[in-house]
């Protein structure tokens, strides 16, 4: 009988390591992935303040509190920037199925884009809501 022949298969992207170099369009994929679920946090925060101020305006005050400390500054400055960066993604992703755009050279700048510009627009965004 004959000895299969091995064929060399590629390497998992799930070996990082000294195997595999993360993509910067893996990382932002990744990336949007984290973002979408972290907005969740600002989420909850914004509706637990919203049911306390239905509730009574003690509770109301221990919501506020919390809301307006730097926990509370440091969750909505987050969401802002997840918010940003994952409608800058998504649009990038709807660039992509239109068939444009899928180069190595071009997707990487569009990573950059998506990276750069959610800073830019959250750091425009604190500064117009302070």
């Amino acid at each position: 009988m004959a000895e299969p022949k091995r064929v060399d298969r590629p390497i998992s992207p799930f070996m990082i390591g000294p195997y595999y170099r993360p993509q910067l369009t893996s990382i932002t994929s990744i990336l949007t992935r984290i973002t979408g679920n972290a907005l969740i946090v600002g989420v909850v925060l914004a509706v637990w303040w919203l049911l306390a101020a239905a509730t009574s305006a003690e509770y109301f005050a221990v919501a506020d509190a919390v809301a307006t400390s730097w926990f509370g500054d440091l969750v909505f400055a987050g969401s802002a920037l997840a918010v940003w960066y994952h409608l800058l993604a998504g649009l990038r992703h709807l660039y992509w199925d239109s068939g444009r755009g899928l180069h190595i050279e071009t997707a990487e700048k569009l990573g950059w884009a998506c990276l750069i510009g959610s800073v830019v627009l959250t750091v425009i965004t604190i500064l117009l809501v302070q």
